[in-house]
């Protein structure tokens, strides 16, 4: 055990983090209009990586973050394909920014969620995590996620067809 967790599920923890730390760069980069290839790939990969490590974490039933997760997995399967099938040649361009920002969105989602778990200052806030902090922490996540996905989508024009 370290940190009082698994070795899964500190992979999995820290592929999460460091998923959402490079997504920001990705993101950032996509308003920019200026892609970050390194960038994108360690995001693509690690996001990746969170998504398939949660699935063996201990659970008896279907659970919502399960069911993020294929969401997350298809979502990137798609980003992929964009970026690297289809070269963001045409609509592909959008298609790869509206799924690379939903997934990086769903990513943060869940560590909201798992702050309001585990962090010791906001358990009490949302003991049930349907409280008005939680609430108003997930739509302020949200509107920003799709302010700057709009943004996003609207001003970056990949510099050339390869990836």
């Amino acid at each position: 055990m370290i940190f009082g967790m698994s070795p899964l599920l500190l992979v999995h923890v820290v592929m999460s983090l460091i998923g959402i730390a490079t997504g920001l760069v990705v993101l950032y980069g996509l308003i920019a209009g200026k892609p970050h290839g390194g960038w994108t790939a360690a995001f693509l990969v690690t996001t990746i990586l969170t998504s398939v490590t949660g699935f063996p974490l201990p659970a008896t039933q279907l659970l919502p973050s399960h069911i993020v997760g294929v969401i997350s997995i298809v979502l990137l399967a798609v980003a992929l394909a964009a970026l690297y099938v289809y070269r963001l040649a045409g609509a592909w361009r959008w298609i790869y920014v509206a799924s690379a920002v939903t997934a990086l969105y769903l990513n943060v989602f869940v560590g909201v969620v798992q702050s309001f778990q585990k962090l010791a200052f906001l358990t009490p806030l949302a003991p049930t995590q349907s409280e008005a902090p939680f609430l108003v922490a997930q739509v302020v996540v949200l509107t920003l996620f799709i302010a700057l996905g709009i943004a996003a989508a609207r001003r970056f024009r990949p510099l050339s067809t390869s990836a």
